[in-house]
Order: C-alpha cells, then structure tokens, then sequence
C-alpha cells in the first residue's frame, strides 16, 4: 500500500511562498561545526576572527545551508512525497551569519513540471532565501526537488 503525504508535487504551483523557522545560532554552534567541518579561523576563533574582513566570528556557509535544509525538513519536506534532488544551483552567501542571529527561511516555487522519464513523478524548482532578524537574505540558492504525484503509481 502506497503511504499517504501532506504535500505533494501538486502542492508546489509556481509562485506559492512558504516562510517559516526560527532557528537561532549560538557562538558554540557555530565553532563546534567548523572545527569538524570548515576549520577556518574566522569561524573558529573570536580573536583571530577579529583581525579578519569580517571583524568577527561568523558561521560556515555550509552550516548555514544544513540550516536551510532542517528548517525546511521540520515545515514540509518530511511530510512530502520527496523522492530527492538532482542538485541545486546559484549558491550565493550575500552576509555573514553571526553568533546570536535568528534565523528564517522563505521558499518560492519558481518553476513545476512534470517528468517525461517517470510519470509518476513532478519536478520543482526552488528559490531558498535565508533571512537574519532583520530580514535581510543571508544565502540564497535555487534547486530541483523531485515529487511523486498524488494520485499516480510508483514507476519501478
């Protein structure tokens, strides 16, 4: 038996926006992921940080992604048919992300369309902006998710 989902690729039509999260970033998650990630000193060390461009701590980029990426796990995509990605594009990290900030996510459905090679499945092409507390966009990227439809069989 097929499992039933909140959201599926009929669900995304172009131009639908989602905004939600409230994730705040703490100095000690920010270190705690570069040393094991990006041990790069500007993120790692607040003195040494200081004598950088950015005249401060600031958080990986990429911990700033696996942010977007639970945000958006904890509003829909765990409730979504999602079968996955085939990649994403125009990565671009506009500020830097500080200890403290208050993170949020908006979503805007730029493109939707089925595919040729399964039937049974829609693509989605994504905008994701990640704000800060003052509402200005952190990083932004754009990507393919992959959804089953709602009322089609499994291709196999």
């Amino acid at each position: 038996m097929r499992q039933k989902f909140k959201y599926y690729w009929e669900d995304f039509s172009v131009g639908v926006v989602r905004e939600f999260g409230q994730r705040k970033i703490t100095e000690q998650e920010i270190v705690e992921f570069a040393r094991e990630y990006d041990p790069q000193r500007f993120h790692i060390s607040q003195d040494e940080a200081e004598q950088t461009i950015f005249k401060g701590l600031i958080a990986s980029g990429w911990q700033t992604c696996s942010i977007m990426m639970r945000m958006m796990c904890d509003d829909f995509l765990l409730d979504s048919s999602s079968m996955g990605s085939p990649g994403l594009e125009n990565l671009k990290w506009h500020k830097p992300v500080r200890p403290n900030d208050v993170l949020s996510l908006r979503t805007e459905v730029l493109e939707a369309r089925a595919m040729k090679s399964k039937p049974d499945t829609g693509l989605v092409h994504l905008l994701w902006q990640c704000k800060n507390q003052e509402g200005e966009v952190v990083t932004s990227m754009q990507g393919w998710m992959m959804f089953l439809k709602r009322d089609s069989q499994p291709s196999s």
